[in-house]
């Protein structure tokens, strides 16, 4: 899906959900869809300066905040960084391949790995919020490389 696409699917979730998705936080979106891989808060930060100088941390974190409550973005916990979600319509929690040479990171979307450990959680008496599941390893293209 490309991100025009991902674009018109957040707009149309919005609406239909009652959300307000503000210049900011459609801007924000845009900058994270359009990066090569995770992108940071201080480098969407950076970006957002050049079109709004007088932006603010808390500006980025706060679109960044909402972006991911509705699950519109997700997070690599271990990266501190941001990926888009190319799924908007579909709630899910992310499962990443992230490769350790170039630093792709490839979503991998499966919602019995998400069932599996949400149960497995619950049978143990852990009441789960949220889950991110990262792979490190090696990609195709490096490995061939």
């Amino acid at each position: 899906m490309d991100s025009r696409q991902v674009i018109r699917e957040v707009e149309s979730h919005c609406r239909a959900q009652g959300l307000r998705l503000t210049p900011t936080r459609r801007r924000v979106l845009e900058m994270v869809l359009a990066a090569d891989g995770p992108v940071k808060a201080y480098d969407l930060l950076d970006q957002l300066r050049s079109e709004q100088p007088r932006a603010a941390p808390p500006t980025v974190y706060r679109a960044l905040e909402f972006l991911l409550e509705n699950h519109f973005i997700h997070r690599l916990e271990t990266l501190n960084a941001f990926v888009s979600c190319f799924h908007p319509d579909d709630e899910h929690q992310g499962q990443f391949l992230i490769c350790e040479e170039c630093e792709s990171v490839t979503e991998v979307h499966d919602h019995a790995i998400e069932d599996r450990l949400r149960q497995a959680a619950i049978e143990r008496g852990f009441k789960p919020r949220r889950q991110v599941l990262e792979i490190y390893g090696v990609c195709r293209d490096c490995q061939r490389a």
